[in-house]
Protein backbone atom coordinates (compact mmCIF):
# COMPACT_ATOMS: atom_id res chain seq x y z
CA UNK A 1 0.00 0.00 0.00
CA UNK A 2 1.24 3.48 -0.47
CA UNK A 3 1.07 6.50 1.61
CA UNK A 4 0.36 9.36 1.24
CA UNK A 5 3.48 10.69 0.60
CA UNK A 6 4.71 8.58 -1.42
CA UNK A 7 1.92 9.02 -4.26
CA UNK A 8 2.22 11.06 -7.20
CA UNK A 9 0.84 14.27 -7.59
CA UNK A 10 0.10 16.66 -10.40
CA UNK A 11 0.11 19.89 -9.65
CA UNK A 12 -2.66 20.95 -12.25
CA UNK A 13 -5.38 22.53 -11.49
CA UNK A 14 -8.10 20.21 -13.45
CA UNK A 15 -10.75 23.26 -13.25
CA UNK A 16 -8.45 25.96 -15.12
CA UNK A 17 -9.85 26.97 -18.26
CA UNK A 18 -7.10 25.45 -20.60
CA UNK A 19 -7.56 22.19 -18.84
CA UNK A 20 -11.30 22.48 -19.41
CA UNK A 21 -10.51 23.72 -22.89
CA UNK A 22 -8.71 20.63 -23.82
CA UNK A 23 -8.13 17.98 -21.10
CA UNK A 24 -6.20 15.34 -23.41
CA UNK A 25 -2.62 15.84 -22.48
CA UNK A 26 -3.53 16.10 -18.14
CA UNK A 27 -6.02 13.03 -18.73
CA UNK A 28 -2.46 10.79 -20.55
CA UNK A 29 -0.37 12.23 -17.42
CA UNK A 30 -3.17 11.77 -15.05
CA UNK A 31 -3.80 7.93 -15.91
CA UNK A 32 0.28 7.47 -16.47
CA UNK A 33 1.02 8.97 -12.88
CA UNK A 34 -0.21 5.86 -11.80
CA UNK A 35 -3.94 4.71 -10.49
CA UNK A 36 -4.73 7.04 -7.63
CA UNK A 37 -2.72 10.28 -7.75
CA UNK A 38 -3.16 13.21 -5.21
CA UNK A 39 -4.10 16.83 -6.65
CA UNK A 40 -2.32 19.21 -3.83
CA UNK A 41 -4.56 22.36 -5.48
CA UNK A 42 -7.53 21.07 -3.99
CA UNK A 43 -6.01 19.09 -1.42
CA UNK A 44 -7.92 15.41 -2.50
CA UNK A 45 -6.70 12.20 -4.34
CA UNK A 46 -7.90 11.50 -7.98
CA UNK A 47 -8.39 8.50 -10.20
CA UNK A 48 -8.19 8.60 -14.10
CA UNK A 49 -7.94 4.78 -14.99
CA UNK A 50 -10.62 3.06 -15.89
CA UNK A 51 -10.36 0.05 -13.50
CA UNK A 52 -10.15 2.37 -10.14
CA UNK A 53 -13.05 4.90 -11.60
CA UNK A 54 -15.29 1.93 -12.29
CA UNK A 55 -14.30 0.46 -8.92
CA UNK A 56 -15.47 3.99 -6.96
CA UNK A 57 -18.28 4.24 -9.07
CA UNK A 58 -20.31 0.72 -7.86
CA UNK A 59 -19.27 0.69 -4.66
CA UNK A 60 -21.20 3.07 -2.90
CA UNK A 61 -20.86 1.69 0.70
CA UNK A 62 -17.14 2.74 0.60
CA UNK A 63 -17.46 6.33 -1.72
CA UNK A 64 -20.32 7.75 -1.10
CA UNK A 65 -22.34 10.60 -2.40
CA UNK A 66 -24.20 11.61 0.06
CA UNK A 67 -22.06 14.18 1.36
CA UNK A 68 -21.84 15.43 -2.29
CA UNK A 69 -20.41 14.55 -5.87
CA UNK A 70 -19.11 18.18 -6.17
CA UNK A 71 -15.81 19.20 -4.10
CA UNK A 72 -18.11 21.00 -1.51
CA UNK A 73 -18.79 18.41 1.58
CA UNK A 74 -21.91 18.03 2.73
CA UNK A 75 -20.26 16.73 6.12
CA UNK A 76 -18.85 20.37 6.73
CA UNK A 77 -20.26 22.39 4.66
CA UNK A 78 -23.89 23.50 3.62
CA UNK A 79 -25.28 23.01 -0.37
CA UNK A 80 -26.60 25.98 -2.39
CA UNK A 81 -28.94 23.91 -2.67
CA UNK A 82 -31.49 21.26 -1.04
CA UNK A 83 -29.60 18.07 -2.64
CA UNK A 84 -30.86 16.02 -5.12
CA UNK A 85 -32.69 12.80 -3.87
CA UNK A 86 -30.81 10.91 -7.01
CA UNK A 87 -27.56 12.28 -7.39
CA UNK A 88 -26.75 13.20 -4.02
CA UNK A 89 -28.43 10.60 -1.79
CA UNK A 90 -27.31 7.03 -0.89
CA UNK A 91 -29.12 4.32 0.56
CA UNK A 92 -31.76 3.93 1.95
CA UNK A 93 -32.74 7.63 1.32
CA UNK A 94 -31.72 6.96 -2.67
CA UNK A 95 -34.08 3.98 -2.30
CA UNK A 96 -37.39 5.19 -2.86
CA UNK A 97 -37.11 7.74 -5.02
CA UNK A 98 -34.94 5.56 -7.54
CA UNK A 99 -37.67 3.00 -7.24
CA UNK A 100 -40.08 5.95 -8.35
CA UNK A 101 -38.42 6.95 -11.17
CA UNK A 102 -36.91 3.67 -12.94
CA UNK A 103 -40.62 2.47 -14.06
CA UNK A 104 -41.50 5.95 -15.17
CA UNK A 105 -38.37 6.29 -17.21
CA UNK A 106 -38.17 2.38 -19.52
CA UNK A 107 -37.30 1.63 -22.34
CA UNK A 108 -40.79 -0.12 -22.80
CA UNK A 109 -41.99 3.48 -21.52
CA UNK A 110 -40.29 5.41 -23.71
CA UNK A 111 -40.85 3.55 -26.95
CA UNK A 112 -44.57 5.06 -26.78
CA UNK A 113 -43.01 8.00 -27.16
CA UNK A 114 -40.73 7.50 -30.18
CA UNK A 115 -43.53 8.61 -33.07
CA UNK A 116 -43.96 11.64 -31.68
CA UNK A 117 -40.28 12.28 -31.06
CA UNK A 118 -39.26 11.11 -34.66
CA UNK A 119 -42.09 13.72 -35.85
CA UNK A 120 -40.57 16.72 -33.56
CA UNK A 121 -37.19 15.78 -35.02
CA UNK A 122 -38.17 15.55 -38.45
CA UNK A 123 -40.00 19.10 -38.03
CA UNK A 124 -36.55 20.73 -36.59
CA UNK A 125 -34.70 19.07 -39.54
CA UNK A 126 -37.17 20.91 -41.60
CA UNK A 127 -36.45 24.17 -40.39
CA UNK A 128 -33.16 24.13 -40.03
CA UNK A 129 -32.22 22.63 -43.79
CA UNK A 130 -34.43 25.41 -44.96
CA UNK A 131 -31.65 27.77 -43.15
CA UNK A 132 -28.31 26.87 -45.00
CA UNK A 133 -25.87 26.99 -42.32
CA UNK A 134 -26.62 26.33 -38.41
CA UNK A 135 -24.86 26.20 -35.53
CA UNK A 136 -25.79 22.12 -34.06
CA UNK A 137 -25.14 23.26 -30.72
CA UNK A 138 -27.68 25.39 -30.57
CA UNK A 139 -29.85 24.75 -33.35
CA UNK A 140 -30.29 21.06 -32.77
CA UNK A 141 -28.62 19.64 -30.09
CA UNK A 142 -30.12 22.36 -27.17
CA UNK A 143 -33.22 23.28 -29.46
CA UNK A 144 -34.64 19.46 -29.67
CA UNK A 145 -34.37 18.00 -25.63
CA UNK A 146 -35.89 21.65 -25.17
CA UNK A 147 -38.69 20.52 -27.42
CA UNK A 148 -39.44 17.47 -26.11
CA UNK A 149 -38.30 16.42 -23.01
CA UNK A 150 -39.87 19.13 -20.96
CA UNK A 151 -43.50 18.40 -22.70
CA UNK A 152 -43.13 14.67 -21.65
CA UNK A 153 -42.17 15.85 -17.47
CA UNK A 154 -45.37 18.07 -18.19
CA UNK A 155 -43.85 21.69 -17.48
CA UNK A 156 -45.12 24.73 -19.30
CA UNK A 157 -43.61 26.12 -22.26
CA UNK A 158 -43.36 29.45 -21.21
CA UNK A 159 -39.48 30.09 -19.56
CA UNK A 160 -37.93 26.70 -20.51
CA UNK A 161 -34.78 28.84 -21.27
CA UNK A 162 -34.05 28.96 -17.68
CA UNK A 163 -33.57 25.31 -18.28
CA UNK A 164 -29.72 25.66 -19.49
CA UNK A 165 -28.50 28.20 -17.32
CA UNK A 166 -29.88 26.40 -14.32
CA UNK A 167 -27.85 22.90 -14.98
CA UNK A 168 -24.90 25.22 -16.02
CA UNK A 169 -24.55 26.87 -12.99
CA UNK A 170 -25.30 23.00 -10.95
CA UNK A 171 -22.74 21.76 -13.02
CA UNK A 172 -20.49 24.55 -12.49
CA UNK A 173 -21.09 23.94 -8.49
CA UNK A 174 -19.53 21.00 -8.56
CA UNK A 175 -16.76 22.52 -8.56
CA UNK A 176 -14.62 24.87 -7.12
CA UNK A 177 -15.76 28.50 -6.56
CA UNK A 178 -13.79 30.20 -9.19
CA UNK A 179 -14.89 32.38 -12.19
CA UNK A 180 -17.43 29.94 -13.60
CA UNK A 181 -19.87 30.03 -10.03
CA UNK A 182 -19.92 33.46 -9.71
CA UNK A 183 -20.75 34.21 -13.13
CA UNK A 184 -23.59 32.55 -12.44
CA UNK A 185 -24.47 33.72 -8.78
CA UNK A 186 -26.16 36.81 -10.41
CA UNK A 187 -29.14 35.31 -11.52
CA UNK A 188 -29.40 31.58 -9.97
CA UNK A 189 -31.88 32.51 -7.48
CA UNK A 190 -34.21 33.78 -9.79
CA UNK A 191 -33.90 30.73 -12.13
CA UNK A 192 -33.56 28.13 -9.57
CA UNK A 193 -37.42 30.12 -8.22
CA UNK A 194 -38.36 29.41 -11.51
CA UNK A 195 -37.19 25.61 -12.33
CA UNK A 196 -38.72 25.12 -8.56
CA UNK A 197 -41.91 26.18 -9.32
CA UNK A 198 -42.62 24.02 -11.81
CA UNK A 199 -41.97 21.14 -10.14
CA UNK A 200 -45.24 22.16 -7.88
CA UNK A 201 -48.03 20.02 -8.55
CA UNK A 202 -50.46 22.41 -9.60
CA UNK A 203 -47.72 23.67 -12.67
CA UNK A 204 -47.82 19.97 -14.40
CA UNK A 205 -49.77 18.71 -16.89
CA UNK A 206 -51.91 15.22 -15.99
CA UNK A 207 -50.50 13.13 -18.33
CA UNK A 208 -46.44 13.94 -18.08
CA UNK A 209 -43.76 11.85 -15.73
CA UNK A 210 -43.98 15.02 -13.35
CA UNK A 211 -47.57 14.21 -12.07
CA UNK A 212 -46.41 10.36 -12.00
CA UNK A 213 -44.38 11.57 -9.31
CA UNK A 214 -47.03 13.18 -7.77
CA UNK A 215 -48.60 10.22 -7.84
CA UNK A 216 -46.43 8.03 -6.19
CA UNK A 217 -46.32 9.94 -3.33
CA UNK A 218 -49.88 9.87 -3.12
CA UNK A 219 -49.47 6.03 -3.04
CA UNK A 220 -47.12 6.48 0.13
CA UNK A 221 -43.82 5.02 -2.35
CA UNK A 222 -42.11 8.83 -1.23
CA UNK A 223 -42.86 11.38 1.06
CA UNK A 224 -45.05 14.50 -0.46
CA UNK A 225 -42.19 17.32 0.34
CA UNK A 226 -40.31 14.50 -1.93
CA UNK A 227 -41.75 14.77 -5.07
CA UNK A 228 -40.72 18.90 -6.21
CA UNK A 229 -37.22 17.14 -5.72
CA UNK A 230 -37.43 14.29 -7.38
CA UNK A 231 -39.60 16.19 -10.43
CA UNK A 232 -36.59 18.65 -10.12
CA UNK A 233 -33.69 15.76 -10.99
CA UNK A 234 -35.84 14.67 -13.56
CA UNK A 235 -35.35 17.70 -15.42
CA UNK A 236 -31.39 17.91 -14.99
CA UNK A 237 -31.45 14.29 -15.86
CA UNK A 238 -33.14 14.35 -18.75
CA UNK A 239 -31.92 17.82 -20.40
CA UNK A 240 -27.74 18.55 -19.48
CA UNK A 241 -26.86 15.06 -20.22
CA UNK A 242 -29.11 15.08 -23.75
CA UNK A 243 -27.77 18.43 -25.17
CA UNK A 244 -24.25 17.66 -24.54
CA UNK A 245 -24.30 13.96 -25.57
CA UNK A 246 -26.18 15.30 -28.80
CA UNK A 247 -23.77 18.05 -29.57
CA UNK A 248 -20.87 15.54 -28.98
CA UNK A 249 -22.20 12.92 -31.16
CA UNK A 250 -23.10 15.48 -33.97
CA UNK A 251 -19.38 17.15 -34.31
CA UNK A 252 -18.30 13.35 -34.30
CA UNK A 253 -20.13 12.88 -37.39
CA UNK A 254 -18.83 16.38 -39.02
CA UNK A 255 -15.43 15.76 -38.17
CA UNK A 256 -15.76 11.71 -39.28
CA UNK A 257 -17.40 11.75 -42.42
CA UNK A 258 -17.23 8.26 -43.17
CA UNK A 259 -19.09 7.14 -40.06
CA UNK A 260 -21.85 9.58 -40.66
CA UNK A 261 -22.11 7.31 -44.17
CA UNK A 262 -21.98 4.47 -42.08
CA UNK A 263 -25.14 5.56 -39.94
CA UNK A 264 -26.93 6.61 -43.42
CA UNK A 265 -26.84 3.12 -44.74
CA UNK A 266 -27.12 1.00 -41.50
CA UNK A 267 -29.44 3.52 -39.44
CA UNK A 268 -28.95 0.34 -36.50
CA UNK A 269 -25.52 1.82 -35.71
CA UNK A 270 -27.24 5.09 -34.43
CA UNK A 271 -27.32 3.65 -30.78
CA UNK A 272 -23.59 2.34 -31.27
CA UNK A 273 -23.10 6.12 -32.90
CA UNK A 274 -24.32 7.84 -29.64
CA UNK A 275 -22.98 5.92 -26.74
CA UNK A 276 -19.54 6.08 -29.10
CA UNK A 277 -20.10 9.77 -28.79
CA UNK A 278 -20.30 9.88 -25.15
CA UNK A 279 -17.77 7.23 -24.54
CA UNK A 280 -15.34 9.49 -26.80
CA UNK A 281 -16.37 13.04 -25.89
CA UNK A 282 -17.50 12.33 -22.05
CA UNK A 283 -20.29 15.35 -21.83
CA UNK A 284 -19.79 14.68 -17.95
CA UNK A 285 -16.37 14.53 -17.18
CA UNK A 286 -15.84 14.30 -13.60
CA UNK A 287 -18.01 13.74 -9.80
CA UNK A 288 -16.52 13.68 -6.71
CA UNK A 289 -17.06 11.03 -3.81
CA UNK A 290 -16.56 10.70 -0.23
CA UNK A 291 -14.77 7.80 1.32
CA UNK A 292 -16.89 6.28 4.28
CA UNK A 293 -13.89 4.35 5.65
CA UNK A 294 -10.54 3.46 5.64
CA UNK A 295 -10.37 2.22 2.02
CA UNK A 296 -8.00 0.44 -0.24
CA UNK A 297 -8.61 1.10 -4.24
CA UNK A 298 -5.80 1.09 -7.13
CA UNK A 299 -3.24 0.56 -3.66
CA UNK A 300 -3.86 3.39 -1.74
CA UNK A 301 -5.70 4.18 1.12
CA UNK A 302 -8.14 6.72 0.76
CA UNK A 303 -8.33 7.45 3.97
CA UNK A 304 -12.40 8.12 5.80
CA UNK A 305 -13.55 11.48 5.29
CA UNK A 306 -11.66 12.15 1.75
CA UNK A 307 -12.54 13.12 -1.13
CA UNK A 308 -11.96 11.40 -4.24
CA UNK A 309 -12.01 13.24 -8.08
CA UNK A 310 -13.34 10.66 -10.49
CA UNK A 311 -12.32 11.92 -14.30
CA UNK A 312 -15.12 10.02 -16.05
CA UNK A 313 -13.89 11.80 -18.72
CA UNK A 314 -9.91 10.16 -18.82
CA UNK A 315 -11.59 6.53 -17.74
CA UNK A 316 -13.38 6.80 -21.22
CA UNK A 317 -10.21 6.84 -23.20
CA UNK A 318 -7.81 4.63 -20.95
CA UNK A 319 -5.55 2.83 -22.93
CA UNK A 320 -6.26 -0.22 -20.54
CA UNK A 321 -9.66 -0.63 -21.19
CA UNK A 322 -9.51 0.40 -24.99
CA UNK A 323 -8.04 0.16 -28.50
CA UNK A 324 -7.07 3.79 -30.32
CA UNK A 325 -9.12 5.01 -27.02
CA UNK A 326 -8.24 8.85 -28.99
CA UNK A 327 -10.53 7.54 -31.61
CA UNK A 328 -14.26 8.01 -32.51
CA UNK A 329 -14.62 4.29 -33.79
CA UNK A 330 -18.16 2.58 -34.76
CA UNK A 331 -16.93 -0.28 -35.03
CA UNK A 332 -16.24 -0.55 -31.18
CA UNK A 333 -18.26 -1.92 -28.75
CA UNK A 334 -18.46 1.58 -26.30
CA UNK A 335 -20.38 -0.39 -23.69
CA UNK A 336 -18.74 -0.36 -20.34
CA UNK A 337 -17.89 3.15 -20.85
CA UNK A 338 -18.87 5.36 -17.53
CA UNK A 339 -20.29 8.53 -19.54
CA UNK A 340 -23.02 8.42 -17.73
CA UNK A 341 -21.96 7.01 -14.53
CA UNK A 342 -22.26 3.47 -13.57
CA UNK A 343 -23.67 1.68 -10.02
CA UNK A 344 -26.51 2.77 -8.38
CA UNK A 345 -26.21 6.22 -9.20
CA UNK A 346 -25.92 5.72 -13.47
CA UNK A 347 -27.62 8.46 -15.22
CA UNK A 348 -31.74 7.82 -14.69
CA UNK A 349 -31.96 10.00 -17.74
CA UNK A 350 -30.06 7.69 -20.12
CA UNK A 351 -32.72 5.75 -22.11
CA UNK A 352 -34.40 9.52 -22.92
CA UNK A 353 -31.31 10.98 -24.21
CA UNK A 354 -30.71 7.81 -26.16
CA UNK A 355 -34.48 8.11 -27.69
CA UNK A 356 -33.82 11.62 -28.38
CA UNK A 357 -30.61 11.01 -30.19
CA UNK A 358 -32.49 8.36 -32.15
CA UNK A 359 -35.28 10.39 -33.03
CA UNK A 360 -32.71 13.27 -34.26
CA UNK A 361 -30.25 11.17 -36.09
CA UNK A 362 -32.74 9.44 -37.72
CA UNK A 363 -34.52 12.35 -39.11
CA UNK A 364 -31.28 14.40 -40.39
CA UNK A 365 -30.28 10.69 -41.71
CA UNK A 366 -32.98 10.45 -44.10
CA UNK A 367 -32.35 14.37 -45.33
CA UNK A 368 -28.49 15.21 -44.83
CA UNK A 369 -26.15 13.30 -46.58
CA UNK A 370 -23.09 15.30 -45.15
CA UNK A 371 -22.10 17.62 -42.59
CA UNK A 372 -19.86 20.13 -43.05
CA UNK A 373 -18.01 22.18 -40.41
CA UNK A 374 -17.92 25.73 -41.77
CA UNK A 375 -15.90 27.36 -38.61
CA UNK A 376 -13.96 26.81 -35.52
CA UNK A 377 -15.90 25.13 -32.97
CA UNK A 378 -15.90 26.86 -29.41
CA UNK A 379 -16.44 24.83 -26.72
CA UNK A 380 -18.28 25.87 -23.54
CA UNK A 381 -16.51 25.90 -20.40
CA UNK A 382 -17.81 24.04 -17.29
CA UNK A 383 -16.19 22.91 -14.28
CA UNK A 384 -17.76 19.24 -14.77
CA UNK A 385 -19.36 18.92 -18.27
CA UNK A 386 -17.57 19.06 -21.65
CA UNK A 387 -19.64 21.02 -23.79
CA UNK A 388 -19.65 23.36 -26.93
CA UNK A 389 -20.93 27.11 -27.16
CA UNK A 390 -20.81 27.05 -31.02
CA UNK A 391 -20.68 24.21 -33.91
CA UNK A 392 -21.37 26.03 -37.05
CA UNK A 393 -22.19 23.44 -40.01
CA UNK A 394 -23.21 23.60 -43.08
CA UNK A 395 -26.38 20.74 -43.65
CA UNK A 396 -26.18 18.99 -47.28
CA UNK A 397 -28.92 17.41 -48.70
Amino acid sequence: MLATTELPALDDDPFSHEILEDPTDFHHRLREAGPITRLPHYGVYAAGRHAQVHAALTDWQSFESSAGVGLSNFRTETPWRPPSLLLETDPPVHDAPRHVLEPILTPRVLRAMRAEWLRAGEELVEQVISRGEVDLAKDIAAAYPLRVFPDAVGIPREGRENLLPYGDHLFNAFGPKNDLVRKGEPTIAGISAWVNEQCARDKLTPDGFGMQIWEAADRGDILPEQAPTIVRSLLSAGVDTTVHGLAAVLYCFATYPDAWQAVRENPHLIRTAFDEAVRYESPVQTFFRTATRDVELGGTVIGEGEKILLFLGSANRDPRRWDDPDAFDLSRDPSGHVGFGMGIHQCVGQHVARLEAEAILSALATRISRIELTGPPVRHHNNTLRAWESIPARLHA
